[in-house]
């Protein structure tokens, strides 16, 4: 057997790249579907796997998933019981975001990062499409790149019109595996043809009756740099379903809410309605954004749901 790197999913096909031979079309056998984690898709793109390959076909069956270093995961539907694993063995997360054209929700944000911090990825913020805001849209921006930046997560603003943004973009890039997601429209792809144009990814216009994106990419596929690296380009997520994190836990993947936890009267206070809730008390001061706070009491109340 041979050892690679699944570097596209469609589902039911796998690429897979072995040091430099081309990469190999694999099925999978079925028992992977039958893992602790039911998964609609339980090899993910970044996976390392152990295939066995048919010379006479040319058609390969992955045998075997190695063990992963991490993955991110949501859930794939409301109220399902299953998972869509977005990726896996990544360095870094990126989420791609947009004030408007289309619009990305605080709480839509707020579960993505909630997720990274469940399985201990570095994730950084881009607010994207920077050229096409108004004041009103550029001060909103202003404010959300200072509630995160305080935090302490790394939030770049970029068009793709200017090539000192697509620097800054490239040098996060570089020499790393780095997960991009976000709404569609939101401009992934166009990023990733000015960084990287020999790819040539397909783009599209975002509607403008609804102000929302088209899906251009189908599938989950892992793209090579030709400065370092290599950048996981998703399909446009419409909502964010949280995997695996129990209501009592959920503070804790909000890093300033954790931080004034232990200064709460009670141990086990949800930061709801317990008085004496040093939590509350510091949304009150301002101390913690009352976006952030929002977005903690609506994961905790509809866990179970989707954000877009």
């Amino acid at each position: 057997m041979k050892e690679g790197i699944v570097i596209k999913s469609t589902g039911s096909w796998y690429k897979v790249k072995s040091g430099d031979d081309d990469p190999v079309s694999c099925r999978i056998k079925g028992r992977f579907r039958l893992d602790e984690m039911k998964s609609t898709n339980p090899v993910a793109v970044g996976d390392r796997v152990k295939y066995s390959f048919d010379q006479s076909s040319g058609v390969g069956v992955i045998e075997e998933i190695l063990e992963r270093r991490n993955f991110i995961v949501r859930r794939a539907s409301n109220l399902s019981r299953q998972t869509q694993i977005l990726a896996a063995n990544i360095d870094q997360a990126i989420l791609v975001a947009t004030i408007n054209y289309p619009v990305t929700t605080p709480v839509f944000i707020d579960r993505f990062l909630a997720t990274t911090e469940a399985y201990d990825i570095p994730t950084t913020l881009i607010f994207n499409k920077t050229d096409r805001y108004d004041h009103f849209h550029r001060d909103q921006l202003n404010e959300t790149i200072s509630i995160y930046k305080n935090i302490g997560y790394n939030v770049l603003a970029t068009s793709a019109r200017y090539d000192e943004d697509l620097q800054s973009v490239k040098e996060l890039l570089k020499d790393k595996v780095s997960l991009l997601a976000g709404h569609s429209g939101v401009g992934k792809s166009t990023l990733i043809n000015r960084i990287e144009p020999s790819l040539n990814l397909k783009t599209a216009k975002i509607s403008d009756a609804h102000k929302t994106g088209k899906h251009t990419t189908t599938f989950a596929e892992m793209h090579p740099l030709s400065f370092g690296g290599y950048i996981i380009d998703t399909p446009g997520i419409r909502g964010f379903g949280l995997f695996n994190i129990e209501k009592e836990e959920l503070s804790h993947f909000f890093r300033e809410i954790f931080k004034y936890t232990p200064r709460c009267r009670y141990y086990n206070c949800t930061h709801l309605h317990e008085p004496g809730c040093a939590v509350k008390e510091a949304v009150e001061k301002g101390e913690i954004a009352s976006s952030r706070y929002n977005s903690y009491v609506s994961i905790f109340l509809n866990r179970d749901e989707k954000y877009r």
